[in-house]
């Protein structure tokens, strides 16, 4: 293509589109917020909302590129240092920063004749320039998610996005509103600064360790899936051999069945309930002045509440109905063919809005692949590439390998890896593009 590829984002599927283009042929321009790679790994990145504890919850044999392995010597759950090492070197190795535009803030994305016009604003001022296609790969976890509540709080609120680190609890009373893996992580954080801890909860939650049998808990029985009941039956029974039963230590029964909802990869929290360093509380009812009324009736005070609220999906600079979307805070994503391609505006591509336990950054790696392959198509095979586009109005091929996921916005997006990695393999395999 004479008119390059618009690349937003250089967090891990930004970097796999900036590879997979270049696999393939073609030329792009990367535009990037931070001054380097890494998306939301890069902690300095202005929009990074990783905190100095993070690590990954997905092992890292099971996360990286297959093409570009992490070395022996990076632990298996490795932190965000280390990743961002990972990120810097993965691009240095593929040549992929000379094309990006560092310090650069994408404002507008909107359709130019056969082409995209992206307006974006860096050190050399705002420009308008076209591009032939566009892969919007800027991340899931940036825009946070802040609930409303009856009442008022004297205290310092505060969504995890904002937190990096842990003595920001010292001496104080915390309140964690929310129990998914950034608000365990941060409450297990806070046990060794804060004067009390509790953590409040709505639903029950299934807790996985990140070891089991001395192995990290997904690795094991790769590559062989089962059907999702036994899978349910077995995985299930196997955790209350190694945690317990979480209701035992104060969390509602689950409405739902494991893996119907992300689980939470961390049993230290389970750890400090056990020991009495963290408290387990209810739902909030209303904010109290220097406290909480909780709906089982108890209240509590505190100095600190951290909203562990998740986030929505963020893309300010593009008109929502080009992906087929209600729009942020609608409880919904946009929808998209494969979560890749939207039917309604040929040429906009969205990486990343995807999740899936264990589908890796490789996950990631195939999408970018695909969107490569099928533009390569639409010049030497435009025949298959019209195939590709009549599947896209349907029938949509089943992502959920027969799991029913809950109803909630941060599921909306959520994939059986196996069948979402199948279902992409498929397309690439009937495209029938190789790389140049």
């Amino acid at each position: 293509m004479s008119t390059p590829v618009a690349v937003i984002g250089a967090g891990p599927s930004g970097l796999a589109a900036a590879r997979n283009l270049r696999r393939y042929g073609h030329a792009y321009t990367g535009y990037e917020l931070s001054d380097d790679v890494g998306g939301l790994w890069n902690i300095d990145n202005p929009r990074s909302t990783v905190y100095e504890s993070a690590h990954l919850i997905s092992s890292r044999t099971t996360t990286e590129f297959a093409e570009f392995p992490m070395a022996d010597t990076v632990p298996d759950y490795p932190g965000h240092r280390e990743l961002l090492t990972y990120f810097r070197d993965f691009a240095e190795r593929f040549g992929l920063r000379e094309d990006y535009r560092f310090n650069t803030e994408v404002t507008r994305v909107e359709p130019d004749g056969d082409g995209w016009a992206v307006t974006s604003t860096g050190p050399d001022g705002t420009h308008t320039r076209r591009h032939a296609s566009v892969l919007i790969a800027n991340g899931t976890l940036s825009e946070p998610a802040i609930p409303t509540f009856r009442g008022s709080f004297d205290g310092e609120l505060l969504h995890t996005s904002r937190y990096k680190r842990a003595k920001v609890f010292e001496g104080k009373r915390v309140l964690i509103v929310g129990a998914g893996n950034s608000g365990c992580d941060i409450a297990v954080d806070a046990v060794h600064h804060a004067a009390s801890v509790d953590i409040s909860v709505r639903r029950g939650y299934y807790f996985v360790p990140k070891y089991l049998f001395g192995r990290p808990a997904d690795t094991l029985n790769q590559g062989r899936p089962l059907p999702p009941r036994l899978k349910q039956a077995i995985d299930s029974r196997l955790l209350k051999l190694f945690t317990g039963d979480p209701v035992r230590f104060g969390f509602p029964k689950p409405d739902y069945k494991i893996y119907e909802s992300h689980p939470v990869v961390n049993s230290l929290i389970l750890h400090h309930i056990g020991h009495g360093d963290i408290r387990v509380r209810r739902d909030i009812d209303r904010l109290d002045g220097d406290g909480v009324h909780f709906t089982d009736g108890e209240r509590g005070s505190y100095d600190t509440i951290v909203l562990a609220t998740g986030y929505h999906l963020h893309y300010p600079f593009v008109e929502p109905k080009l992906l087929n979307w209600a729009g942020p805070g609608s409880g919904t994503a946009p929808d998209l063919y494969l979560n890749i391609f939207s039917e309604s505006a040929p040429g906009l591509f969205v990486l990343g809005m995807v999740e899936a336990s264990g589908l890796g950054w490789q996950g990631r790696y195939e999408q970018a692949e695909l969107v490569a392959a099928y533009l390569t198509a639409r010049e030497r095979a435009p025949g298959r590439a019209a195939e590709l586009e009549a599947r896209m109005r349907g029938p949509r091929p089943d992502l959920t390998g027969g799991y029913r996921y809950l109803g909630l916005e941060r599921m909306s997006y959520y994939v059986n890896k196996d069948a979402y990695r199948r279902a992409v393999r498929d397309e690439l395999t009937r495209l029938g593009v190789a790389p140049c």
